[in-house]
Parts: C-alpha cells; structure tokens; sequence
C-alpha cells in the first residue's frame, strides 16, 4: 500500500481482530505470575522448576518469533495467523488440564511456540493494511498499547480468575475468546505474503538460537544452588555457547537464513531491537518479583495482587493513547528516551520496598512512574523497529522486535531471579530474618533492574537516528487515500 492507494475500509475493524488475538498472547506472559503460589501448591513445584512456567513460554515464543514471520510471508499472513491462533487456544486448553509440573512446562513450551506462529503476523498484516505515516502509527500505536498494559492487564486478571475460579481458568479463558476471534478472521482481514523469497525454512536456526538460549537460563537458574564453578554449570553454558556459535554459522551460510545478519548495518533497526531487548529485560522479572513481593511480605491474596496492579494498568492505557499522539509531533526518539527514563525511575523507587512496608508508600509512585513509562516506551520502540519496512520486510521486521523483547524477558527473569535469590540465601544465612531477607534480595534486583533501564536510555539517544525516523509532513498530516 502506498499514498495512493485507497486505504482498505475494514482495516480498524481488521486491526481489533488482530488485537484481541495478540492481547491474549501478551497477557500469557504476566498472568501466571499471581498464580504461581497456587500452581506451585497443586502441581508440587520446586522452587528452582516454577520459574520455568513464565520462562519457557517465554523462549519458546521468541525462539520460534522469527521463523513464524517467515512462515507468514511465504505461506500466507492471514493463513498462518489462523494456524497460530487455533494452535494457541488448544495448547491453552492442555495447559489448564495439566497434573504435573512437567505437563504444565511442556505444554508451556508449545503454547509459547504457538504465540511465536501467530504474533508475527499480527504486525506484519498491520503494516502491510495500514500506509506509512500517520495511519500506520495510530495502529501501531494500539498495538504497542496493548503490549506496554498487556503484562499489568495480565495480572490483574490473573489474580480475579486464581481468587473465584483457580489457576486452571487463567489457561481455560484463551479458548472461547481465540475460537471467536478465528470466525471473524476470514471477514475482516485479508490474505497477503511477500513475493519473490525462496520458500525455505530455517529450522535449524530456530532450534539453535532457542535450544541455547534455554540452556543458558537453566545454567542460570540452577547457580543459586550449586553455584557458577560446579562443573554441571560450566558444562551447560559451554553447551549453550556452542549452540549459539551454530546459529550464526548457520545463518551465514543458510541460503535463506532466520535472521539476515547484514540488516543489523541499520543502526536505527538495531538500535530499536536493542531497546525492546532491555524492556523485556526488566518488565518480566520485575512483575515476577513484584507477585512475590506482594504475596509473601505484604501478604497480599492473589486477588489483591492482581488489583494492586491496576495502577499500572490504567497509567499504561492513558500514557499509550498520548504516546501515539506524541510521537508524530515530537519525534520518536525524545518520547522513547523519556519513556525508558520514566521506567528507571519508577524501578528506583522500587528499591526502597521494605518488609513492613504498604502499597501506597511502596509501591504506588513507583507503579505511576512506570505505568507512564511503558505506555511511553512500547509505543514508539515498535514504530522505530518497523520503520521503513516494506512488505517483503514486514515478516522479518515484526518477528526480531517481539523476538528482541522475549528473549530479552526470558533472560532478564532469570538474571533478577538468580541476583534476588543469591542475595536473599546469603542473607539467611547470616540469620536475617525470612521477610528481611526477602524484601533486600529484591532491592537489590530491582537496582539491577534499574541499571539496565538506565542503558536503554542511553542506547536511545546513541543508536536511533532521527533521520530514519523523521516523517514527511504530507504523509503525518495528510489523510492517505
């Protein structure tokens, strides 16, 4: 589509099909979090193997991101779309009918690579429907609305369906609204794909990057208890440098690879990818310890974790609406670099969470803070990471953004997990008190946390370029028709 062509008539109502589907994906990611307790009590998890229910959903979908984009580019956006969709609301189904902790993590696994055949695509018909300049960013304004909320949203609704129904239900719920969504599809969108690639897959890609990347987390997870010089530790990470030393081997002798490696000459599209990296990074881990910080210090019920988070909700939902408006008149880059600064800041003040703390000191400015802060972030790192992407690049451009923020969550987790509960062991070891101990092991996360949101701002200013970013005014003011 181009600024002369007529703008497709359906496309709003194409773009709340593919919202109401990607939602569902994004709130997969954060809902279990205040279910954990529950989940660990009826499935018998061990401490070191609950992790795996946020983070192996997690790999697998940004694992597998980028072979779903091109799936969708070769066989048909909507088609795949469609494929990923019904899959996801099956695998949500065998989630909510687990009786075991290892059903529950493999059937984690597929549900997340499922997501990894369907996200993609939602952004990639979005910018295939919708022209470059105003219109498209208004879309990919919502979307980047709905991922900045979607992990608060989560938890929220998590925390209602554990506290009146149980944690099954936060699974079960994916199934009438994924059936719905998937009779609407044929209406409302329509079919596209990118015309002129090979049609092969880079299966072994996939498999390499995802296969390291779950090595590296396990290595990780598993310090806490025997440390990083137990020979089992070692030995895993080498597995997992090997494994990603054969991704890019792979890639740069694959005819048709997962993951060109010349795009990364675009410093503005690494520079994006980089940013949405570091979100994840500090999003995911951040709700997990936050769930935990509620449940076990403050002793909150889930249900009243969950409300705990609506703070962020509705400041997420608020600040994503002017964002999008922000973004065309102010630029990209200054409303990103605010966003990530917003974000540090509310984490600092996470940092001052105490043991006998309350909600309203402890946490409410800080959840302000970084409701505004996501709400200024996602909106303008998924216009940056899309930014002069045709339709032939569409695929490969949505899939690294949400593969960048996954990987980058599932990794960020482990990482502020393994600080928090180092920090707390040697503290309980040296007999400080349980919820003292606690509460100073996710201090010291959420100043990592912190630290990490700190260099997405400086990556901001650094690596995107206002030249890449800048729209014509004719295209920003003008209707496209």
């Amino acid at each position: 589509m181009n600024a002369t062509t007529a703008p497709d008539p359906r496309r709003w109502k194409a773009l709340a099909v593919l919202g109401v589907a990607y939602l569902m994906v994004v709130l997969d990611i954060s809902i279990v979090n205040v279910a954990l307790p529950s989940i660990q009590k009826d499935l018998d998890f061990s401490i070191e193997n609950l992790q795996w229910v946020v983070s192996g959903y997690s790999l697998t979908f940004g694992g597998f991101l980028l072979l779903g984009g091109r799936a969708g580019d070769l066989l048909g956006r909507r088609r795949v779309f469609m494929a990923g969709l019904g899959l996801f609301a099956l695998f949500s189904l065998l989630c909510g009918l687990s009786t075991s902790s290892g059903m529950l993590i493999a059937f984690r696994a597929l549900q997340g690579a499922a997501g990894a055949v369907l996200s993609p695509s939602v952004y990639s018909i979005t910018t295939v429907t919708f022209a470059e300049g105003a219109d498209r960013n208004k879309a990919l304004g919502v979307l980047g609305g709905i991922a900045g909320s979607g992990a608060a949203i989560g938890v929220i609704l998590g925390g209602v369906l554990t506290e009146y129904l149980s944690w099954s239900w936060i699974f079960f719920v994916n199934v009438p609204i994924g059936l719905a969504t998937l009779l609407f599809v044929p209406r409302f969108v329509h079919e596209s794909r990118a015309d002129g690639l090979a049609r092969q897959f880079d299966l072994g890609g996939a498999v390499a990057v995802t296969g390291s990347l779950m090595l590296f987390v396990y290595a990780l997870t598993e310090t806490t208890n025997i440390g990083w010089g137990a020979p089992r530790t070692i030995g895993v990470l080498i597995a997992s440098g090997v494994l990603m030393a054969a991704f890019f081997v792979i890639e740069t002798r694959s005819r048709s690879p997962l993951v060109p490696l010349q795009i990364f000459k675009r410093r503005t599209l690494t520079g994006a990818n980089t940013v949405g990296f570091i979100l994840g990074t500090t999003i995911f881990g951040m709700f997990f310890l936050l769930s935990l910080y509620m449940q076990q210090v403050l002793g909150f019920s889930a249900i009243q974790t969950g409300l705990g988070y609506l703070a962020v909700a509705l400041t997420a939902i608020v600040a994503s609406g002017i964002a999008q408006a922000l973004v065309t008149r102010i630029g990209v880059k200054p409303a990103l670099a605010a966003g990530m600064g917003l974000l540090a800041a509310g984490l600092l003040t996470l940092t001052q969470v105490s043991a006998n703390g309350s909600y309203v000191s402890d946490l409410l400015p800080g959840f302000l803070l970084i409701g505004v802060g996501l709400g200024f972030s996602f909106v303008p790192v998924s216009i940056a990471a899309l930014s002069g992407a045709t339709g032939k690049e569409a695929g490969l451009a949505s899939g690294l953004i949400n593969t960048s923020q996954q990987i980058g969550g599932a990794l960020g987790l482990a990482i502020l997990t393994t600080v928090a509960t180092t920090h707390t062991n040697n503290l309980l070891d040296d007999g400080v008190s349980p919820a003292k101990a606690l509460t100073d092991g996710f201090s010291v996360a959420f100043w990592v946390a912190a630290g990490i949101a700190l260099l997405g701002v400086l990556t901001t200013i650094v690596m995107l370029k206002r030249e890449d970013l800048r729209m014509e005014p004719e295209a920003a003011g003008a209707p496209v028709g």
